[in-house]
């Protein structure tokens, strides 16, 4: 590397520390159209993930550079939103993505390339700095995502892991979907709508997706279980009466709160079949849960029902 080559590479280095630089930036900068496709070959030190944008390294780029890259190419009133932009927020629970969404003003005619999603919005809000990178506030990011997901679940994981761990509020989500398209905005509303209304906790969220996926009649729900004599065996989450099977959720094993979870007795009767699960692993391995329902429903019609009658469990005080 000779001294020239060395100081313009820290004179880039110093006005693009991304790394990432605009192709009309460098031409300003005095160096020709000519002279940068030179640098941008296949063993040139520089490469060109997008027309009209320049990497300023032949190396593999970072996650870092490629969202710089997403909003170099979507102009400079760009913001990111979506999955990426709700990593940089640090929401965990995510679809895999690897794709950039951007947001742009409506007037702008920029299109999406490749891995660089490009949305034209006409409520385009303040951005956020995370990192370096202008980032949609939170709520507009959530919902952006959720538009473009198809599956309830991963959804309702998403929302659920900002809204619990405060990250982000019901309000501030129903109050983005009020102005959001139309367009994709069918499974967001239901989950926002589940928050608002107070129905579903995290918890009611997980059991329902198990239970709707499950294949097995519809059970009721809160039942006080009680012997031909009276005698009280305890509250089942979830109660199939005519297969005698019932699930409990044991809070004091895994819970949301676990200081604030009371201890539950186990369910315990002759010919009961109880599946107990923690909310942990109705959140993290639904699919091993409805295994162990649908194998107790088997067991179930090896044998007569249990001799139990049910009522709505009370309110907890």
């Amino acid at each position: 590397m000779d001294g020239t080559t060395g100081a313009l590479q820290k004179a880039l280095a110093a006005m693009f520390p991304d790394g990432v630089a605009a192709r009309a930036k460098l031409v300003a900068l005095g160096h020709s159209h000519s002279w940068i496709s030179r640098r941008c070959r296949e063993d040139g030190p520089w490469r060109r993930p997008i027309p009209g944008v320049i990497l300023l390294t032949n190396a593999t780029p970072t996650r870092h550079q490629l969202l710089k890259i997403a909003l170099t190419h979507a102009g400079p009133d760009a913001m990111l939103t979506g999955v990426q932009a709700a990593r940089l927020y640090g929401v965990r629970r995510l679809p895999p993505e690897k794709r950039a969404h951007t947001l742009i003003p409506h007037r702008s005619k920029v299109a999406t390339w490749g891995f660089a999603i490009v949305e034209r919005t006409i409520h385009l809000p303040e951005p956020v700095e995370i990192d370096g990178l202008p980032v949609a506030p939170l709520a507009r990011v959530l919902i952006d995502a959720a538009r473009r997901m198809d599956e309830l679940q991963s959804v309702r994981a998403m929302i659920h892991d900002a809204v619990q761990r405060g990250l982000c509020t019901p309000e501030e989500l129903r109050d983005e979907l009020a102005q959001a398209s139309t367009i994709g905005s069918a499974l967001p509303r239901i989950v926002v709508g589940a928050l608002q209304d107070g129905v579903d906790s995290a918890v009611e969220q997980w059991l329902e997706n198990v239970l709707e996926r499950s294949g097995l009649p519809r059970p009721t729900r809160k039942a006080e279980l009680r012997t031909p004599n009276g005698e009280v065996v305890g509250v089942a989450e979830v109660w199939w009466p005519k297969a005698g099977v019932a699930m409990q959720i044991r809070y004091d094993e895994v819970s949301l709160e676990p200081d604030e979870a009371p201890e539950i007795p186990a369910l315990v009767a002759a010919g009961l079949i109880v599946v107990q699960v923690s909310p942990a692993r109705l959140r993290d391995q639904p699919l091993v849960v409805i295994q162990d329902l649908r194998a107790a429903h088997r067991h179930a019609r090896q044998r007569p029902p249990p001799e139990l009658s049910s009522t709505p469990a009370a309110p907890a005080a």
